[in-house]
């Protein structure tokens, strides 16, 4: 046999390589299909919510959708009232404030009233009745590496922990979920860099102004992965055209 005929044919070079490539190349593809099928979960889920606010709210259950649109009606109790994360207004620094509902017949509900102040408890309105709150469901956050500790034992808390603030307040039996009041048709307050609420001048708690939703990335994770595996392939086709060249 002559040294041409014991040359390997130059594609049989790229034999053993494509199939290292192949599994990345798949890998990165089912990850952009998966944030597509995200996509539309999300945009589904979105959808509901939006129908569920637009309907009006519907009573608070042990277990509502993140983000429904609830109302309960109880007595808020005397003295349960942690302070959660922290805000500054003008020169106020203040927090949102969390108190217990007790609910006839029902276990009793955190609720997130709003806004209010460190100092000066003597501005807060507490009601003595029978009220009827409504807003949304506002479940656990994920809590930040760099999030400061909570202090159960002086009601101060950073990240929403609906269990250990319902244990902090004397309710362990509560739902673990808030409903976090909306004031009804008000407009929302501006958000974003280099924008800051402004002083408070109404009452307080001064409660949300509009209903939040989930985000929804999944349409740039997918461009993401989908322009990842055409690199890949381009990367890889450079490659293997100058192994090519060069056998």
């Amino acid at each position: 046999m002559t040294p041409s005929e014991q040359r390997p044919v130059p594609w049989q070079r790229l034999i053993l390589p494509s199939f290292l490539a192949l599994p990345v190349l798949a890998l990165l593809l089912g990850l952009g299909t998966w944030q597509l099928q995200r996509l539309a979960w999300k945009n589904g889920l979105l959808a509901e919510l939006a129908a569920a606010q637009a309907r009006g709210p519907v009573e608070a259950t042990a277990n509502p959708a993140p983000f429904a649109h609830i109302t309960a009606t109880g007595r808020f109790r005397p003295g349960a009232e942690a302070m959660l994360g922290l805000e500054v207004r003008g020169p106020v620094l203040g927090g949102s404030l969390v108190t217990v509902l007790d609910r006839p017949g029902q276990p009793p509900l955190l609720v997130e009233r709003g806004w209010a102040p460190l100092e000066g408890g003597d501005q807060i309105q507490r009601p003595g009745g029978d009220v009827t709150v409504s807003g949304y469901a506002r479940y656990a956050d994920r809590r930040s590496l760099f999030a400061a500790k909570d202090d159960p034992a002086n009601r101060r808390f950073y990240s929403f922990d609906p269990r250990a603030l319902a244990a902090a307040l004397g309710a362990p039996d509560a739902p673990p979920y808030a409903l976090t009041v909306v004031v009804p048709g008000a407009a929302p307050l501006p958000s974003g860099l280099g924008s800051a609420p402004a002083p408070q001048r109404g009452p307080v708690p001064d409660a949300a102004h509009g209903f939040p939703s989930p985000g929804n990335p999944h349409l740039g994770y997918a461009v993401t992965w989908f322009g990842l595996a055409l690199a890949w392939i381009a990367i890889f086709l450079l490659w293997a055209r100058r192994r090519i060249r060069d056998a």
